[in-house]
C-alpha cells in the first residue's frame, strides 16, 4: 500500500497508465528525513512557497521570503523557519494553527532545480529559536513526512537581480512597507506595529 497515493491520485495514474512510474518514484526519491543534498540546497535558499489548508479543507499558498539561512534543518526530519511581520491576516499562520498541514516547494531558479516537503507543522511564540532569527514573530517548525525532488523541466532559468531590502539580516532593522504608512491603513494598524517606530525609513 502506497503511503503517498491516495484515491484521486491513482484514478489518474491508471487513466494514464503511469502506476507503474509513480511506484517506483514513491520507491527511488521519497524519504522522510532530510540528506546532507537536502540540507545543504534547502538552507541556501532565500525563498520558498507554502501551501496550507484550513479547517474546511480550503487551501491557501504564500510566499515566503528572507535571506539565506532564514530556513534551517533542526533535526534529521524537522526544519524550522521565522514568521516575519506581515499584512496581518495570518492567512498561512492561521491555517496551520488549525490543521498544521503544510506543504512546501523550494526552487532555485538559477540552477534550476526544486525540492518538496510535506509534513505537520506547529507554530511557537516562545521556540528557543525565536531569538536567533532578526525581528522575528514566532518560529514555525514542521516535521516532513515526505521530502522528494521533482523533474526540473519546466522551471524557467532566472537569475537574482538583488535581494527584497525587506528581508531582515540583523546588521539592521529592515525597512517598512510603504502601504502600511498609507492614509488608507495607519489608522489601523496595532499599537506594536514596527511602522510606528520613527526611526525606520519607509521603502516603496
Amino acid at each position: 500500500m502506497s503511503e503517498v497515493y491516495q484515491d484521486g491520485q491513482r484514478a489518474l495514474q491508471d487513466r494514464f497508465d503511469t502506476r507503474r512510474l509513480a511506484d517506483r518514484l514513491e520507491e527511488r526519491i521519497f524519504h522522510a528525513t532530510f540528506s546532507d543534498t537536502d540540507r545543504e540546497f534547502i538552507e541556501r535558499q532565500s525563498m520558498f512557497f507554502l501551501a496550507t489548508v484550513d479547517a474546511d479543507g480550503r487551501p491557501n499558498c504564500s510566499f515566503k521570503g528572507g535571506t539565506p539561512g532564514f530556513v534551517r534543518i533542526v533535526e534529521d526530519d524537522t526544519l524550522a523557519f521565522p514568521s516575519y511581520d506581515g499584512n496581518g491576516m495570518f492567512l498561512s499562520m492561521g491555517n496551520i494553527s488549525e490543521t498544521g498541514e503544510v506543504g512546501m516547494l523550494f526552487i532555485d531558479f538559477e540552477g534550476q532545480s526544486r525540492v518538496r516537503v510535506n509534513g505537520s507543522a506547529s507554530i511557537d511564540f516562545e521556540d528557543p529559536l525565536v531569538d536567533t532569527f532578526p525581528e522575528a514573530q514566532f518560529v514555525v517548525r514542521v516535521r516532513a513526512r515526505e521530502i522528494f525532488v521533482n523533474c526540473p523541466r519546466y522551471i524557467p532559468k532566472m537569475t537574482l537581480e538583488e535581494p527584497s531590502v525587506f528581508a531582515p539580516t540583523g546588521e539592521e532593522l529592515a525597512p517598512i512597507p510603504a502601504w502600511k504608512r498609507s492614509d488608507a491603513m495607519k489608522d489601523t494598524l496595532p499599537a506594536n506595529d514596527p511602522a510606528h517606530d520613527p526611526s525606520r525609513p519607509t521603502a516603496p
